[in-house]
């Protein structure tokens, strides 16, 4: 293969891997509309709101900890081998999922999917940025990008179909069709690819970093279950955490084969592009995780209603991340980017704006412009940090983007979730006193836990059902403020350190990308 001229089946290949990875795009957005059925005690497994936060979480720490080193197994052994043994293990996992008996059970096998989505992920970029010549590469990521949105704009509506017509395990048993075919088109199709010179693994690096990740989610959770930071139980395991983390970055900068390379920070244009997308993805995850309840018990939407709700969000992704990169290179990373994140912290602004009584035209508005500035930060955010590295070291920056993409992800689940809990939790303990201690308990874990209480109650319970409401709004109102401050970081991130438009490329500097 020419790396001038890239692979000649190329966009048959993009198209096979956009096609695999829809299985791991389309899980995430399905379980945000499964989340309130899981918890329903008669029709799901009654997990706490805490547990729910797990049962996303644990794919994701998983996930991202072993995005990296499984993108050095596949630069070493064969990216192609990779993708297949991941959608295989994803595929398994998928069926223990749907066939989990207790939420515990279903934690463990959502981690299992998380190390089938870890092989996954970075090998697509990965055989991506080989296959296509580095002028073409941007606009592949870009149609790469667009399938993702394709698969966020089809989850939401295919887990309300499932949802209302199957049991809960149907949105995960629905994965595994799309492996079968994913596996028959990758040994067709896609071509091997390694890199001939592979870096070496770093167990102990790998091990530290999940180690001090599960520790600080832990703590975060915990603090949200507790509504304070003061106790042992918050404290300890968040600083033994931090402590651990602190050790892994001391390891990363020592050793000559870091699984997290943290020196590649040095490269403004990879850190910020990298700093960008985890603030993104931070206040995007937290707050996908209130809407599903808002959506669902405080509008009262079915779920089927709930998923086509977020289509707009979605579609806009699917409208907007092909041309990304044209908006990108005619005005420039900076400006482009600086105006998508504020147009999304404007959004998440206006989500303390909404209650029980906001039109469902301005909540589809909200979620189609969130989702079209979200697409013009994306793309080109992943492109940067591409084309930041060398060609061959293509696994290893897939990883990377990834990791940190997916890590902010769990923390939004965990810190948001927290704030929501913490603050439902405390305007509720004054309605709640008149129960019995066991009721308390059940009714303050989270608005599920009231409305199961209040059906169980019959007549008498529905008075806790109106400040149920009142008290998840105020706390959906908290946790969106939260969100946004976090996105005017972003702008601050964006607007100081993204590079500019760069100046038109010679003829002899468009072969290759630069490398670090």
């Amino acid at each position: 293969m020419d790396p001038r001229t890239g692979h000649p089946r190329r966009w048959a290949i993009l198209g096979v891997l956009v096609f695999s990875l829809l299985a791991v795009v389309l899980d995430n957005t399905i379980l945000n509309v499964a989340m309130k059925t899981i918890a329903d005690e008669t029709v799901g497994l009654g997990a706490t709101q805490s547990e729910l936060e797990w049962a996303i979480n644990s794919y994701t720490l998983v996930f991202a900890g072993l995005l990296f080193t499984f993108g050095v197994i596949g630069d070493r052994t064969g990216r192609k081998r990779m993708l297949f043994i991941g959608m295989v293990l994803f595929g398994l996992a998928s069926l223990a999922s749907a066939y989990a008996q207790d939420p515990t059970q279903l934690i463990l096998a959502r981690a299992a999917m998380g190390i089938g989505g870890a092989a996954i992920m970075p090998a697509t970029l990965a055989i991506i940025s080989n296959v296509f010549p580095p002028g073409e590469r941007g606009k592949a990521i870009g149609v790469w990008a667009g399938g993702v949105g394709l698969a966020v704009a089809i989850g939401p509506i295919t887990g309300g179909l499932l949802i209302e017509h199957f049991w809960w395990g149907s949105v995960f048993l629905v994965n595994v069709p799309i492996v079968l075919v994913s596996l028959v088109l990758i040994s067709m199709v896609v071509p091997e690819s390694r890199d001939p010179k592979p870096s070496r693994l770093d167990p102990l690096g790998v091990a530290l970093s999940i180690i001090g990740l599960v520790a600080v989610v832990y703590g975060i959770i915990r603090g949200g279950e507790l509504a304070t930071v003061a106790s042992a139980e918050v404290l300890v395991p968040t600083l033994f955490g931090l402590a651990v983390l602190g050790v892994f970055v001391w390891w990363e900068r020592r050793i000559d084969h870091p699984v997290f390379d943290v020196r590649n920070f040095a490269n403004i244009r990879f850190s910020s592009a990298i700093g960008m997308m985890g603030i993104v993805f931070f206040a995007m995850m937290g707050g996908m995780f209130f809407l599903t309840f808002y959506l669902q018990i405080v509008l009262g939407f079915t779920p089927v209603q709930a998923g086509a709700l977020m289509i707009p969000f979605a579609a806009a992704q699917l409208i907007f991340a092909p041309l990304s990169q044209r908006v990108n290179e005619r005005f420039g990373a900076k400006l482009s980017a600086t105006v998508s994140m504020i147009v999304v912290t404007l959004a998440l602004s206006s989500y303390a704006l909404m209650d029980q009584n906001t039109s469902i035209v301005l909540i589809e508005i909200v979620f189609f412009v969130q989702g079209a500035a979200m697409a013009n930060i994306m793309p080109p955010a992943t492109t940067a940090i591409m084309e930041s590295l060398p060609r061959e070291k293509a696994g290893v920056g897939s990883a990377m983007s990834n990791t940190v993409r997916q890590l902010a992800g769990a923390l939004g689940v965990a810190v948001l979730g927290s704030v929501l809990s913490s603050s439902y939790r405390g305007e509720m303990a004054p309605v709640l006193a008149g129960l019995p201690a066991d009721a308390q308990h059940a009714a303050g874990e989270s608005i599920m836990g009231t409305m199961g209480v209040a059906q169980a109650m019959g007549e008498q319970g529905q008075a806790l059902i109106k400040p149920a409401f009142a008290a998840f709004v105020d706390g959906m109102h908290v946790t969106a403020m939260v969100s946004a401050v976090v996105g005017l970081l972003g702008i601050v991130v964006v607007a100081r350190w993204m590079p500019g438009k760069p100046r038109p490329l010679r003829q002899t500097e468009q072969r290759e990308p630069a490398t670090v």
